[in-house]
Formats: C-alpha cells, sequence, structure tokens
C-alpha cells in the first residue's frame, strides 16, 4: 500500500502539538521502556505496521531481547519474562484502547494503580491514549513503515 498523505507536513502545527506530547511522556519520569511497552502493544491491537516497526526498534536498539519483545503480544502467558509494573502497564493499555460500551473495569486500574502512584498512573494513560492517536494518523494515512522502506529501496 502506498502512503495517502503526509500528515506532518499537511498539518505542521498538529504534529508539533502531538509532538510535545511525545516530548512531556518521556520525560515525565516513567522509564521509557515502560512507554515503549505499552506503546508496541497499544500498536499491536490496533494492528498499526508503522509504530509496531518503530517501538520494536527502539526497544531493541534500548537492549531488550528479542524474546522478550515477541512475548508482548502474549505477555500473559510469558510467565516471569515481565515484571509487575510492566504486566500492569500491559493490561492497562489494552483495557484502555479497548473501551467498547463498557469503559475501563476495575481489575486493570486496580492492578495499575498498585504499582502506579497517581502522577504515573496519569502519564501512563496520556501515553496510551497519544499511541492511540499516533496509531489512528499512521493507519488512516498508510505511513510506511522505516522497515518497508529501508527493504524498497
Amino acid at each position: 500500500m502506498s502512503q495517502r498523505m503526509d500528515y506532518n507536513a499537511a498539518s505542521p502545527a498538529g504534529a508539533k502539538a502531538l509532538g510535545t506530547v511525545h516530548a512531556y511522556v518521556y520525560q515525565s519520569g516513567l522509564p521509557a521502556r515502560l512507554i515503549n511497552l505499552a506503546c508496541l502493544r497499544v500498536s499491536q491491537i490496533n494492528g498499526c505496521a508503522f509504530c509496531i516497526d518503530f517501538h520494536s526498534q527502539d526497544l531493541l536498539k534500548a537492549g531488550l531481547s528479542v524474546e522478550h519483545l515477541v512475548l508482548v503480544a502474549a505477555w500473559r502467558e510469558a510467565g516471569s519474562v515481565f515484571d509487575e509494573q510492566e504486566k500492569a502497564a500491559l493490561a492497562w493499555a489494552e483495557a484502555v484502547t479497548r473501551l467498547g460500551d463498557r469503559g475501563v473495569s476495575d481489575e486493570p486500574f486496580e492492578a495499575a494503580a498498585a504499582v502506579f502512584n497517581e502522577k504515573q498512573l496519569a502519564d501512563l494513560t496520556i501515553a496510551i491514549g497519544l499511541m492511540n492517536a499516533y496509531n489512528r494518523l499512521a493507519i488512516s494515512f498508510r505511513t510506511t513503515p522505516l522497515a518497508v522502506a529501508k527493504h524498497s529501496g
């Protein structure tokens, strides 16, 4: 599939506003690895190839093992590969992304609230909401994943 349009070029002020939120999230005090794991899971749920590629590459560059990376989609069955904070963040990312008509149940909130303070949980939720926005932009306008561009050229 070819890219429909470059939303960054079409709306530079909008892209800059999203970039400001992105910068905030990564300086919020949450570990970058945790943010990237949550963003990767959101992107897997939404089927965003560009963002899956992007966050996978960031995680690998930061030293995450391939075994850890490939188990993100099945983290519940991965035993002790993920720590309690990562499990809570992944469950929260899934719940916030899959809102449906029932909202977010108490179980993922309570799990997240048990390992994150209120600021951390708010910042994690901002990161998840931002990732959902980025996914919708990249999917809608068919942003070409970097891996695809690399293999096409």
